[in-house]
């Protein structure tokens, strides 16, 4: 009996280890073929997409001709984001942007300024040449962690969880800002020397930050009335307090703009033809902009006129409604304050307007970014467009660069940006004197109203000296520099 027993408890044993093996197998087997599913949807909607799909070879249509040889072809490849980054066009030197997304609601999210962080923007500058390096704060959302700490534009931090910035140490501890929660050293300066302040430990939060921040007339220029726009991202969610900008501008009958797109990494296409609406009245149904597509997306080629009203937004990205666009007619020039994080949908902004007006560029070069991209999902009865018939068992989807754009006069040559053509300065050599946006003392705006007053283009206040910026590791958010048109414009 003990036998029978013993027998029966191996039995049993081996028929649960037998089991298990068996539910590993099953769900590696389930994780294989989810992912060659998902390397197939990544091909295939690259090769019907990507704007460089003629220049790579593995994206010929010859590659999938043989079935075997095309699924072997696949297989190489680990994980589906791994095969995308061996289809891009020369990474880093001609395509800097295209991306593989791994949670595609997560994305849609931050394209409307939902996203969780410290409501933070900063610039590192090495201060010496003996190495030490400081982090002066750019910008602070509103109603962001930053902000409920008293946290301001301007403000000096020397130390990042305890570890003091240097050149040596700044690249990995300047990652402290992309974690939950950080311990900033704040610091104040004179004549050289940093002298501690206190430390403020901050938790990141989910916020939604309205791009519109500071909407500003001054009210005597030279006798003349100047609107300053504090526009950080072409968010369309945020399209009716853009026009509700533009009508405080009208409504105050502003004979000048200063435009200030220094923190504006880009976003939506059909957000930045309604600003530039807003600012060039005199243009009804003349040309803004044209995109062009590669050779198998030629029908999606379009051209995008100047516009009477706009499309209003939920943060879901659903429309809701339109609106009459606040169009100003007084205005014979446009000034735009720059850096290297003016990009894409403004860069679209400055290239789109040169034809019908002077466009004066105060700050830096900007980024260079002459093309944009779509959200491509997976799904191939819609040609990858169409969100809600995506296969539902990923989130994975595709931001490949799709298209590049022109002007009215077929000019798109600025992929390595635009070159201030008014004044060129850096807002870093003034890093312990920055004052707020809207400052009528503030470096960059300055130069733009002492050019209205008629006064020197160059800046008349005294910088404190030449200092390196400090590149941030890609660690932020790569939504920032993004230009983008929603797949729902794109019918299939």
């Amino acid at each position: 009996m003990k036998n029978i027993k013993n027998l029966f408890l191996i039995t049993l044993i081996s028929l649960a280890v037998t089991s298990c093996f068996k539910d590993e197998d099953d769900i590696i087997v389930s994780e294989t073929e989810k992912t060659e599913e998902i390397n197939d949807f990544v091909w295939k909607a690259m090769n019907s997409w990507y704007n460089w799909q003629d220049l790579v070879p593995d994206l010929a249509d010859s590659k999938a001709d043989d079935n075997n040889t095309y699924q072997a072809y696949l297989n190489q490849y680990s994980s589906p984001e791994n095969l995308f980054n061996s289809l891009i066009y020369q990474t880093d030197v001609v395509d800097r942007f295209s991306w593989f997304i791994e949670d595609y609601i997560e994305q849609e999210q931050a394209f409307q300024g939902i996203s969780k962080s410290f409501g933070l923007r900063f610039q590192g500058v090495q201060i010496n040449t003996e190495g030490d390096v400081i982090i002066y704060v750019r910008h602070v959302a509103d109603d962001s962690p930053a902000s409920a700490a008293n946290i301001n534009r301007g403000d000096i931090i020397n130390a990042i969880n305890g570890t003091v910035l240097t050149t040596t140490t700044y690249n990995t501890a300047i990652n402290g800002l992309y974690q939950d929660d950080v311990t900033l050293s704040f610091v104040s300066e004179n004549a050289g020397t940093l002298t501690a302040i206190e430390d403020k430990t901050i938790s990141s939060a989910v916020i939604s930050e309205n791009p519109v921040y500071l909407t500003k007339v001054f009210s005597d220029i030279d006798g003349k009335k100047v609107g300053y726009l504090v526009y950080n991202a072409f968010r369309s969610s945020y399209n009716d307090e853009l026009n509700d900008a533009f009508g405080f501008f009208k409504d105050q009958n502003i004979s000048e703009l200063v435009l200030d797109l220094r923190l504006n990494g880009g976003g939506s296409v059909e957000t930045s033809v309604y600003l530039a609406s807003m600012i060039y009245a005199n243009a009804n149904t003349e040309r803004f902009a044209e995109l062009i597509f590669n050779s198998k997306q030629q029908d999606e080629n379009d051209y995008y006129n100047f516009a009477n009203t706009l499309n209003v937004y939920n943060s879901d990205s659903e429309r809701t409604g339109t609106q009459a666009i606040n169009r100003l007619s007084t205005l014979n020039q446009v000034y735009i304050l720059t850096s290297g994080n003016t990009a894409s949908a403004s860069e679209m902004i400055i290239n789109g307007l040169a034809p019908y007006m002077p466009v004066k560029l105060i700050g830096t070069t900007t980024y260079g970014k002459n093309v944009g991209s779509i959200t491509l999902y997976d799904s191939p009865s819609s040609d990858y467009l169409n969100q809600s018939t995506a296969n539902s068992s990923h989130l994975n989807a595709l931001q490949p660069i799709v298209f590049q754009i022109y002007n009215k006069n077929g000019d798109s040559d600025y992929a390595d940006g635009f070159i201030p053509n008014l004044a060129e300065i850096k807002e870093s050599d003034y890093w312990n004197v920055t004052l707020p946006f809207g400052d009528e003392n503030e470096a960059i705006l300055k130069t733009a109203l002492d050019d209205i007053r008629g006064i020197s283009g160059r800046s008349t206040v005294t910088k404190q000296g030449d200092f390196k910026l400090l590149k941030t590791p890609l660690t932020g958010n790569k939504f920032e520099n993004e230009m983008y048109i929603n797949s729902d414009f794109i019918s299939r």
